[in-house]
């Protein structure tokens, strides 16, 4: 489970079209982070009950990932950032490859494209122009390696659509922009569009998911410190899924014991019964985790952990959704 923050670091000056890096060729597997045609980050397991089923599955995921620019290095930088930023790459590699993307590689084959995905400024800064239009050029590229992978890999293939925060912006506006309304619907399983608000009113016809093995639908959630987020004010209107109980409904607390497993810290050490959840106000309450070390994690937004606090849940539904959608079709 990665930690960032915004710090001091931040773009120089207004969005620049003239700074923007190039865009990425999707033909070249370096502007994929993950891909079943190369070795990766997303092909490892936790242990070895985990298994890697990517090369016999008959369903896809198409992942995006959360924002990695950031910190350090970036301060009077681009908006943007390059697709081949070994720094960025690195970060994207080590920490929500390896720590997300793997929750789903034993129920479909990963696609993870690299973007040039926003600096992590564009959601604190008072330039809202310059944040759109960098989010803009983040989600073009989100487009472009959707088509290619449509085209070039897909062959009419179910495909999971996931993605958190940033990653997450991206993925519920490609679902609602190319996928609603279309004969792709019929492909998609499921959507989880997690560490991002979703209003219930977002999709015309694509509804919250309410039963763990329904398909067609869409899972969201953000994850609070319960106590802290009792006392918080929340959109009602947003979508808020129980990543234990896999249903919306606000109020039933689901007790950590039903939570099969997280993956915290080090990629192969699995913490069971860690993280209770309830869902309140269109955010998902969590008590603190307990694990080594916890003493020290004092934040009250549990953004980072919002997949990996769930990490052997999440598993376990999408192998159950891919597994119902494939018997119903």
């Amino acid at each position: 489970m990665v930690v960032w923050g915004c710090g001091a670091a931040r773009p120089g000056g207004p969005f620049d079209p003239a700074g923007v890096p190039r865009a990425p060729d999707y033909a070249h597997l370096d502007n994929w982070a993950a891909h079943p045609d190369k070795s990766d980050a997303a092909d490892r397991t936790p242990c070895p009950e985990a298994t890697d089923w990517q090369k016999t599955a008959q369903t896809d995921i198409f992942f995006l990932y959360p924002t990695s620019y950031y910190g350090p290095g970036t301060r009077g930088g681009k908006w943007n950032a390059a697709t081949d930023n070994h720094k960025v790459n690195t970060r994207t590699d080590s920490a929500s490859i390896l720590y997300q993307a793997t929750i789903f590689n034993g129920a479909g084959r990963v696609f993870a494209p690299r973007y040039r995905q926003a600096h992590l400024h564009a959601f604190f800064t008072k330039d809202k122009d310059s944040a759109d239009k960098a989010l803009a050029v983040a989600y073009s590229d989100v487009l472009a390696a959707f088509e290619y992978y449509l085209k070039n890999w897909n062959n009419g293939r179910p495909f999971v659509v996931v993605g958190h925060s940033q990653g997450s912006l991206h993925a519920m506006n490609l679902v609602r922009d190319r996928i609603e309304g279309t004969p792709l619907q019929a492909k998609l399983v499921v959507a989880y569009l997690v560490g991002w608000p979703v209003k219930r009113d977002f999709f015309k016809s694509l509804k919250p998911c309410e039963t763990p093995e329904e398909t067609g639908c869409f899972c969201s959630w953000r994850t609070w410190e319960r106590r802290f987020g009792l006392r918080k004010a929340f959109e009602r209107d947003v979508v808020c899924t129980n990543p234990l109980t896999w249903n919306t409904r606000e109020g039933e607390y689901a007790p950590s014991s039903e939570n099969k497993g997280a993956i915290l810290r080090t990629f192969c050490v699995v913490y069971p019964n860690v993280s209770d959840a309830e869902v309140h106000k269109g955010i998902l309450l969590c008590s603190k985790p307990r694990f080594p070390g916890s003493f020290l994690f004092l934040r009250k937004n549990y953004h980072v952990g919002d997949l990996n606090l769930y990490y052997y849940d999440v598993r376990l539904n999408v192998q159950n959704r891919v597994t119902a959608f494939l018997k119903d079709n």
